[in-house]
């Protein structure tokens, strides 16, 4: 059974510039784990902890002789830095894969070194998602507080998905991963189809194929799904002021707009998250 997503990770290359992003610029909490982690798993680790939804965990290669290192790398050679994984959480993560092959999904032999299970992109319209047990993250953040002037911002509340057949993808993630599913409904404003699945804990994942591309939101699902690949677009946190939270990212020098779909939401562009695209959503 899977209990819930606990982190979506993005891959780089420059992992102290990236911790630095979002530590500096977001303000978010993070735990840098890359002491431990180049010289175990082969990769620099670090997690962002924010209050609410999923947290952001923070990914490079490091030595390329391990199987963590060689998969980023792989990722980076590939598809350029991005977001990398999706992280999925159930009590024993090697009877959940047994189940997920049994339903059909592509399940992955166990990578030496590994605590958890990978299902496939080709089976879940593009994205890498790791099957991980119960609280596979425990350590709790000890550095200093937020700036009073910090960005006030949540965890993943939501990460989009763009696929090309919505509902042969309600299926892979409602049936085949047994998580709970609206049904799909069109969103005319902008432009798509959607449905969103919601894991017991964590962030929600939203569903999209393009409806109608003279929508602002659906051209630019269609722009990224042009580019040869299903996956995931873009990740979503929340702030409790929307004006607040503009002034504050733009005053630590990051690029920051109104999304083409709603003023009311603001996007940081790929180009200045490591491949990311990250909304941000009134709470």
């Amino acid at each position: 059974m899977i209990t819930g997503m606990p982190r979506i990770a993005i891959a780089a290359h420059d992992f102290p510039a990236m911790v630095s992003l979002f530590r500096d610029k977001f303000g978010m909490p993070v735990i840098d784990l890359s002491a431990m982690s180049a010289s175990e798993y082969g990769a620099a680790l670090g997690m962002c902890v924010p209050e609410g939804g999923s947290n952001i965990e923070l990914m490079s290669p490091v030595d390329p002789k391990t199987p963590l290192s060689k998969s980023l790398q792989g990722f980076l050679d590939r598809r350029g830095e991005g977001l990398f994984a999706l992280m999925l959480e159930a009590p024993v993560p090697d009877e959940e894969a047994q189940l997920l092959a049994e339903r059909g999904l592509n399940v992955m032999p166990l990578m030496p070194g590994a605590f958890g299970r990978d299902v496939h992109p080709s089976a879940t319209h593009g994205v890498l998602i790791r099957v991980y047990p119960v609280n596979s993250f425990k350590n709790k953040y000890k550095g200093p507080a937020a700036a009073p002037d910090a960005p006030k911002l949540s965890g993943i509340t939501r990460v989009i998905v763009a696929v090309q057949d919505l509902d042969h993808a309600v299926s892979v993630y409602g049936s085949q991963f047994n998580m709970a599913m609206d049904e799909a409904s069109t969103d005319s404003e902008r432009g798509v189809r959607a449905a969103v699945c919601h894991p017991a804990t964590g962030g929600a994942i939203e569903l999209v194929a393009v409806e109608d591309a003279s929508r602002p939101f659906a051209r630019a699902i269609a722009n990224f799904l042009e580019t040869g690949r299903e996956g995931m677009y873009a990740l979503v946190l929340q702030t409790p002021d929307i004006e607040a939270t503009a002034l504050s990212l733009i005053g630590r020098g990051l690029k920051v707009g109104r999304a083409t779909d709603s003023a009311n939401i603001l996007e940081v562009p790929r180009e200045e998250a490591f491949g990311a695209l990250i909304r941000i959503e009134a709470a």
